[in-house]
């Protein structure tokens, strides 16, 4: 018999946090033995959607649903004492496994239905870690499971769990059942994570207005396909519905409005920056098998899960026939080399894929973010990112390798190291590259001058192509008879700095080069200006090693230019390592003296006026 359970709002009183199995146990124990709890949505309106979606896995209907081979397996995670499993077994679903974290309840359950119903199974069990084989369930049926898990403000990490299990133990093509009250932050999570290679629907379930609650319940379905594929929702939501939540159904309505915009544009082909949790959820297919020639862009890390995030490529390399030193690893690209064409194309990404001997690379491109960061801080935050893309079943339980392109410098000569209040630490530098000009044979190296600001790792503010000077030649050639000591010590003095110079022609600069680009905006002006011998006034802000503004001074005769910069060193450095001087056309003004200029009206009539900025 029964036992007569205290009153309903004293028992929820006692039961507090809905994760504990301690508060679940003391909940169930109040209530008492051989009764039913429904939280929401009974039988009578759950019996005809039900029974109908689960007829399409062979079920013939209430009195043999369950009979013969096509009978679907059942399971009801987090089952507490609801009537749901009696009434699919008595509508002739045998194959039912029920389970649920407290044991004071399955006891219950299982002491009621023993009898009754002896093929239906009770297990104690948390569904948040399930001892269940991978595809074990055509079926699962939750029924407030996952809205216990997901009280307000205790975060998705149960949830998404939960949700990872009941995805694991689903059979390909099977049905993931979630009842559910819908609210923002529960579907929320069941629309980001059934994104990728599940067919989605959910429909209102109807109530009586005697027993009419204030909350609507929902069913969402969830089929689960192919992954990489992305379909839209379907929707069975009857506005008109006589006993519906009408507040609770339009936001539902709204927030499938938004998940089909986002879904579109992951099928409409435009390539969308994925996040890690996106490529684990099957953006791209299972991360666990490489699939040749696979490349894809993606954002590493998230706020909640790492300390930086990283822009990052993955690729599975185009030949999977040779032995590969590594199953998979990670390569470094550092700021200041992600332009380079090695890391910048596809083409020349799939050529360190092949260098690296790894049958999947993961390419993590640092930035302005990570700069002054010890590497292995770096390489500590990266390690469990990258371990939830490593390939399954590598034939060795080999460490990750972590590889790094260098800074490119084959030789760095350091001229001077200057620190300044406004700017921080400055050097200038003479470099040359690897591989500067690709196959270059017998061709000489080239070396470049560079003015590199401290404050930001890797910050190249201004690069100079550094030239032998003709002066330098015509004296070689004048003394061509000179003494075999003379020739010697002017052997020795050709090969120097000292007969290097500026090209003046190199703008090292992309940025640079842009904003030569853009003066074709105004090239007639320009054109006029010059044929009618008309000066053009420029005003360059930002002086860094001076090459821009020189660059405009050989290629523009007819402009005049004044270059402000803020801080009295640049311009001392720029002068005396990259030749930057002043004359008629070109001049120099300190910031503060170009903002009490700019106080003064200026008379338009006078000047075409150009402002070009210059990044420093």
């Amino acid at each position: 018999m029964a036992t007569t359970p205290p009153p309903p709002a004293e028992i929820l009183g006692t039961l507090g946090d809905f994760t504990s199995r301690e508060n679940w146990d003391k909940f169930f124990a109040l209530r008492g033995t051989g009764d039913n709890f429904e939280w929401y949505a009974e039988w009578p309106n759950l019996r005809s959607p039900l029974l109908a979606l689960l007829a399409d896995r062979g079920a013939a209907g209430e009195a043999d649903a369950g009979a013969g081979a096509a009978a679907p397996e059942i399971l009801v995670p987090a089952c507490g004492s609801s009537a749901l499993s009696e009434r699919l077994y008595d509508a002739g679903f045998r194959r039912i496994t029920n389970v649920d974290f407290s044991r004071v309840v399955v006891a219950d359950m299982l002491r009621r239905h023993a009898r009754a119903r002896p093929e239906m199974r009770w297990r104690v069990m948390d569904m948040t870690d399930m001892q269940f084989a991978d595809g074990s369930f055509d079926v699962i049926l939750d029924k407030g499971g996952l809205d216990a898990l997901m009280e307000p403000g205790a975060g998705t990490k149960l949830g998404t769990k939960y949700l990872n299990e009941a995805k694991r133990v689903l059979k390909s093509g099977g049905k993931f059942v979630c009842l559910t009250l819908a609210e923002s932050h529960v579907l929320g999570l069941l629309l980001s994570e059934f994104r990728f290679g599940w067919d989605m629907s959910i429909q209102a379930i109807a109530s009586e207005s005697s027993k009419k609650s204030a909350f609507q319940t929902f069913m969402v379905v969830m089929v689960k396909g192919k992954m990489g594929v992305v379909q839209t929702i379907k929707s069975s939501l009857d506005q008109s519905a006589e006993y519906c939540n009408m507040k609770q159904e339009n936001a539902v309505i709204r927030a499938l409005g938004n998940e089909n915009i986002i879904r579109e544009s992951y099928s409409s082909g435009v390539d969308v920056l994925l996040s890690l949790r996106d490529l684990q959820l099957g953006a791209i297919g299972d991360l666990k098998v490489i699939v040749p020639g696979r490349r894809r862009q993606f954002i590493l890390g998230e706020p909640e899960t790492s300390l930086y995030c990283y822009k990052a490529v993955l690729l599975d390399a185009k030949k999977q026939t040779e032995t590969f030193v590594y199953h998979c690893g990670v390569f470094i690209v550092p700021k200041a080399r992600a332009q380079e064409w090695l890391f910048a194309s596809e083409e020349g990404q799939w050529h360190v894929v092949e260098s690296a001997k790894a049958a999947r690379l993961v390419m993590v491109f640092l930035d302005s973010r990570h700069a002054n960061i010890n590497m292995d801080i770096i390489k500590k935050d990266l390690s469990p990112l990258i371990k939830d893309l490593e390939p399954g079943n590598p034939e060795e339980e080999a460490p990750i390798p972590f590889m790094m392109a260098g800074d490119g410098v084959k030789q760095r000569d350091v001229l001077e190291e200057a620190t300044s209040e406004i700017t921080g630490p400055m050097v200038v530098e003479d470099v040359v590259y690897e591989n500067a000009d690709g196959d270059q044979g017998s061709m000489p190296e080239k070396m470049f001058r560079r003015l590199v600001f401290g404050r930001s790792s890797g910050l190249v503010q201004s690069e100079a192509l550094l030239i032998r000077d003709p002066h330098s030649d015509e004296t070689d050639k004048k003394n061509k008879n000179a003494s075999a000591t003379s020739k010697k010590r002017r052997n020795q003095k050709k090969g120097s700095k000292n007969s290097l110079r500026i090209d003046r022609s190199f703008l090292g600069s992309s940025y640079h080069s842009s904003i030569i680009s853009g003066l074709s905006l105004v090239a007639s002006a320009l054109s006029a200006a010059s044929a009618s011998g008309e000066k053009v006034s420029t005003t360059v802000i930002g002086l860094g090693a001076g090459c821009f503004p020189m660059f405009l001074r050989g290629c523009l005769p007819f402009v005049d230019i004044e270059v402000v910069e803020l801080d009295p060193l640049v311009a001392e450095l720029a002068k005396k390592y990259f030749g930057f001087s002043v004359d008629e056309q070109l001049k120099t003004a300190l910031l503060q003296t170009i903002l009490r200029q700019m106080a003064v009206p200026e008379i338009q009539s006078k000047f075409l006026s150009l402002m070009l900025i210059h990044p420093t």
